[in-house]
């Protein structure tokens, strides 16, 4: 396949330029919000009134930004980031981790919930769909800016990307997309409004799972970080280190609380 080329920036500002993965962000939080008010007013849920939701979405949105940016710094360029701690707020340069921003949600969710004495598991398990549209537009963003590529391929499904060198390559972006995005967003949507009670805690673990094993799966055929290729890491991508507790959590969430809400 032919990789499309497009270029990173959508558009300028009176010369300040805006990139599609800052807009991806930003249509993530929209759609996001629409859609949790959508999942509230769908299926209700007692100790969560929706009229609470707005106060939450800006914890939300710091718990991604900081959490994720944190996350990048310390899971996958401590080292790098210890001797210039004057980029570690330069987020335009790119470098997020989800698995930073996905600490950073549950943390910022769980001490609103704490502090207003809200149900920290009725809030998160109709979040768990909102992941997925982050994850999608997020990865479609990946794309656009030709970065986080996977590994050398023969694949007809494999593409030339600008700094991917002349040789084709998965474009693991969109194995992502399709997987972390529609996929387990089409299953969670399911589960969460097919049966007529849902049950709280599950729709969080199915997340966890479904995505811990789609991002483990993908990892096979995506490049590996340049800096984290030796000892553990010829083995084992970062990546899949981190959806391993996922994987283990979400199993615990779904076999050990089955009350319905």
């Amino acid at each position: 396949m032919t990789f499309p080329n497009i270029d990173p920036i959508a558009f300028s500002i009176m010369g300040w330029p805006v990139h599609w993965y800052g807009l991806a962000y930003m249509a993530a939080f929209l759609f996001g919000t629409t859609y949790l008010s959508f999942a509230f007013k769908k299926r209700p849920a007692d100790n969560f009134p929706i009229q609470k939701l707005d106060d939450v979405f800006v914890w939300i949105f710091a718990g991604v930004i900081l959490g994720g940016r944190l996350g990048y710094v310390l899971f996958y360029s401590p080292e790098y980031f210890m001797h210039h701690l004057a980029d570690i707020p330069k987020m335009w340069q790119g470098g997020m981790s989800f698995h930073g921003g996905l600490l950073g949600v549950i943390t910022g969710t769980y001490l609103y919930c704490l502090k207003h004495k809200l149900s920290f598991f009725d809030l998160m398990d109709r979040m768990a769909p909102t992941a997925c549209i982050g994850l999608f537009l997020g990865r479609m963003a990946n794309f656009i800016n030709g970065e986080l590529y996977g590994n050398v391929t023969t694949s007809p499904l494999g593409m030339i990307f600008p700094n991917g060198g002349a040789l084709p390559r998965h474009p693991s972006q969109l194995y992502e997309a399709a997987l972390e995005g529609i996929v387990l967003f089409i299953l969670l949507n399911i589960v969460l409004f097919a049966r007529k009670k849902a049950r709280r805690m599950e729709l969080s673990g199915l997340f966890l799972i479904g995505y811990g094993l789609a991002r483990f799966t993908v990892e096979f055929f995506r490049a590996r970080d340049a800096n984290l290729t030796n000892g553990i890491f010829e083995v084992i991508s970062m990546g899949q280190i981190l959806c391993i507790p996922m994987i283990v959590v979400g199993m615990w969430f779904v076999f050990k609380t089955r009350k319905p809400v």
